[in-house]
């Protein structure tokens, strides 16, 4: 009966609660996923964002944003996603950065109409890397002989148990180039006028908040809770939006989740070992 009366009050008039649904980003950004958590990637967002923004009447999507970066390719599918939705849904984006907001975590973060920060958070590191171990030594004192077999006289390019070769070098670093640009056209695109003119934004480079809103990086400093009711009034609430996850970390595709054999959860840990140690050296980039 009391949901019937208020229905019949004119909304202005009613006291409803301001729901702002809030979905969380939070990991490096990877293709794949690993038992016990789940990589940052399209796959493993997707549901959320969906959810979040089939929120009718709220006034916006708030993302809670923590990552070190990782695949620029995932990077740019989740900020392509949300763009998306959010002019397909006419929501406007607001994106709070936790402790970092790199590479492609800071890629995902121009998705946003808004970007606020921590005074203590990490933004920027506009750039491109690739990083290897070559094991020639190594195979040589070992008594190891390398043998390839190839059709196509590139496929073996940057292979790390041969020497490195010039021409190989030149190549990757033609193509991280490429990326590079992209990332920096979305830059422009994104944040316009207000960024500053400063001959190191692009070079990869990392900042602090309160730098990067100098920059033009970012909006501004703001907790979200603070934010979203100094904005939309006390009577903003927050409702955590998130995607439940099977025991590999990855979205389960229905209520009931799905079975995983032996060889799965064996090939799911190994792979994990190797991702988690990748992920760490992305943190520890940034002093993480």
């Amino acid at each position: 009966m009391k949901q019937l009366v208020s229905g019949l009050i004119p909304k202005r008039f009613r006291k409803d609660k301001t729901i702002i649904p809030v979905v969380r980003f939070s990991g490096a950004i990877m293709a794949g996923g690993s038992p016990g958590r789940r990589s940052l990637n399209l796959a493993s967002v997707s549901a959320a964002l969906d959810k979040a923004f089939s929120m009718k009447t709220s006034p916006c999507v708030a993302i809670s944003l923590n990552s070190p970066g990782g695949s620029p390719v995932q990077s740019r599918l989740i900020f392509s996603r949300i763009r998306a939705l959010s002019e397909e849904k006419n929501k406007k984006v607001l994106v709070f950065v936790e402790d970092v907001a790199a590479s492609g975590g800071y890629m995902i973060a121009l998705a946003g109409d808004e970007i606020f920060v921590d005074p203590t958070s990490i933004v920027g590191s506009i750039g491109v890397v690739s990083g290897g171990f070559g094991f020639t030594g190594l195979i040589e004192k070992i008594g190891v002989e390398r043998r390839v077999y190839t059709a196509g006289e590139n496929k073996v390019m940057l292979d790390p148990f041969q020497p490195e070769k010039e021409k190989d070098i030149a190549f990757l670093k033609d193509l991280q180039g490429e990326i590079h640009q992209v990332f920096i056209q979305m830059v422009k695109e994104r944040r316009g006028d207000k960024l500053a003119d400063d001959p190191d934004l692009f070079s990869g480079l990392f900042w602090s908040g309160i730098r990067g809103a100098e920059l033009g990086l970012v909006d501004g400093i703001g907790e979200m809770r603070a934010t979203l009711k100094a904005r939309y009034g006390d009577k903003a609430e927050m409702k955590l939006v998130s995607t439940p996850t099977n025991l590999l970390g990855r979205a389960k595709p229905g209520v009931a989740g799905i079975g995983l054999s032996a060889p799965e959860i064996g090939a799911g840990l190994a792979s994990g070992l190797a991702e988690t140690a990748e992920e760490r050296a992305l943190w520890a980039r940034y002093g993480l």
